[in-house]
């Protein structure tokens, strides 16, 4: 018999390119072996070259989605992406808390690969006072780490002092991506409160990049619907999106997609 496998939800905007939001989501929950389920915040028009059109779905229907899907198919694990006004984060945020959905990683999407703004700036300290407090894990990059936590994050020092900062506003704990750091060597650290882990890896020559924070927080959130460990979560998906890169297809002018087909962790 084929076991069952765990689901997981992924709360975001669909990505016309294919690369991020939430086909980039369903890919790798299938790849990470879970059953994926989604509820789709906002329609963007976008390509690897960058976005040029965003159409938010009304916040009722957001919330019928997650109800819909929590309902019948109760997620281990779940994922925020694009969220785009305060209105929306605030009812994902109810929603989270209403139908107690476990394991929830907080993707801060505010600015794609391409440069272009995903967030209302109002928003973001809407997500600070209602979603953070909610989140298992929280996963900016640097430029998004700034912006929650109010003073620049250019370097490993500024990085281990916005995790701190990140678990003191309510998050259980924090990754912060090194992506943006000006280094051959990229460094990515978690802090939950307790315990520093910290990941070091060359950094790749290539424009393949489009994706890969939905791509990582998508893996983390597949790793709890398993059951596993945070580390353990984070260390999978880190590994997952470094292959993904590396055997990227090349595909489009821009900011190209990943290669979600390699394998994921055992």
């Amino acid at each position: 018999m084929t076991a069952t496998p765990p689901i997981a939800l992924t709360i975001a905007g669909s990505d016309s390119g294919g690369g991020a939001g939430i086909q980039a989501d369903l890919k790798t929950f299938q790849a990470f072996g879970c059953f994926g389920t989604s509820a789709i915040t906002a329609i963007t028009v976008q390509n690897t070259l960058g976005v040029s059109g965003v159409h938010s779905i009304p916040v009722d229907t957001v919330q019928a989605q997650i109800r819909a899907v929590a309902d019948d198919l109760p997620p281990a694990a779940c994922k925020t992406g694009m969220l785009a006004t305060s209105e929306l984060v605030r009812a994902v945020a109810e929603s989270i808390r209403v139908n107690r959905l476990p394991n929830f990683v907080l993707d801060p999407v505010m600015v794609a690969s391409s440069g272009d703004r995903l967030l209302d700036e109002d928003a973001q300290r809407t997500i600070v006072e209602h979603l953070l407090p909610l989140a298992a894990l929280v996963t900016p990059n640097l430029d998004e780490a700034a912006l929650l936590v109010g003073f620049p994050v250019d370097d490993p020092e500024a990085m281990r002092r916005a995790a701190v900062r990140l678990v003191e506003l309510g998050a259980k704990a924090a990754l912060l991506k090194g992506g943006h750091l000006r280094s051959e060597e990229l460094v990515d650290l978690l802090w939950d409160g307790r315990e520093w882990r910290e990941w070091r890896r060359p950094r790749l020559d290539t424009r393949s990049t489009h994706g890969t924070g939905c791509t990582l927080s998508a893996g983390i959130a597949a790793g709890l619907a398993h059951g596993r460990p945070l580390d353990r979560a984070v260390e999978d998906a880190l590994d997952f999106v470094q292959r993904a890169m590396q055997s990227a297809p090349g595909l489009g002018a821009g900011h190209g997609p990943l290669n979600h087909l390699v394998p994921g962790p055992a």
